[in-house]
């Protein structure tokens, strides 16, 4: 059995504080976009886990892949699976690729084994795996809250028919250094409700706080976002804690990536 997990943006960020549970207040609009991995799941008489495409950092058992299957195994006593993840979308780069393979992990065991899980069982999973998780078992745009995990799903018609671009420069992004540059004692303002503002009135009232933190120790990120603009974007931003930045287009403009350093990880979505 074959899924494709599928990343997303950010559409603008707050943080509104600091939670006594170590974790942030965050208030943004999660958008999903066509930009997948592939993984797939087979019963299996041991327990294995491949990966190719781009290289996976860290400790395997830290794979979110891995956690989302063993959390599954432990409470339905599962037999072992073979999962193979062939990873596209770019790590550490803002579009929660993770994330998403962690929850279309639940998913995906949950469909294998026929297992009924209740979808506020699924989500509670998803939460332990991450703060992002709990979107993609929505996997719709939606409004978030709290950590992340509370969605309110909304509707953006402002943005049917449009091309999205993407460049990454490659550059790893400390989440938890991002957060420490933040002031977080200023005030926090309304966050603005993107469903009723024309797509042309976001530049100047849709913010991501921590892309003044993020351009002035990067600035070649911060270029990224003017070069899109330079090429025609109705509006352009970092997504997450960065490093990708991603512009919204009528249409893709012609050889759009020529000029962009060959390092650059460069993607059109929709």
């Amino acid at each position: 059995m074959i899924v494709f997990p599928n990343a997303k943006i950010n559409l603008g960020l707050q943080v509104s504080g600091k939670r006594a549970d170590g974790y942030h207040n965050l208030r943004t609009v999660f958008y999903p976009i066509q930009l997948a991995d592939m993984l797939e799941a087979v019963r299996a008489d041991d327990f294995s886990f491949q990966s190719s495409g781009l290289p996976i950092d860290g400790n395997t058992d830290n794979n979110l892949c891995i956690r989302a299957w063993k959390k599954m195994q432990e409470v339905y006593n599962l037999p072992p699976v073979s999962l193979y993840l062939h990873k596209i979308i770019p790590m550490g780069a803002g579009l929660g690729g993770g994330s998403s393979d962690g929850a279309f992990t639940l998913r995906l065991i949950n469909q294998l084994f026929n297992l009924n899980c209740p979808d506020a069982q699924l989500n509670a999973f998803a939460l332990e795996l991450g703060s992002d998780c709990p979107f993609f078992l929505l996997n719709q745009p939606a409004k978030a809250a709290g950590r992340g995990e509370e969605l309110l799903p909304i509707e953006l018609p402002q943005l049917k028919g449009k091309t999205i671009l993407l460049a990454n420069p490659g550059i790893h992004i400390s989440t938890a250094w991002a957060f420490a540059q933040l002031d977080l004692s200023k005030p926090v303002p309304e966050f603005p409700a993107i469903e009723n503002l024309p797509l042309e009135q976001w530049k100047e009232t849709l913010l991501n706080d921590f892309e003044p933190v993020v351009f002035q120790q990067h600035p070649e990120i911060a270029a990224i976002r003017e070069k899109f603009y330079a090429m025609g974007a109705i509006y352009a931003a970092m997504t997450g804690t960065g490093s990708t930045v991603f512009g919204i287009f009528d249409t893709a403009p012609a050889d759009w990536k020529q000029g962009f350093p060959s390092q650059y990880t460069l993607l059109e979505s929709k």
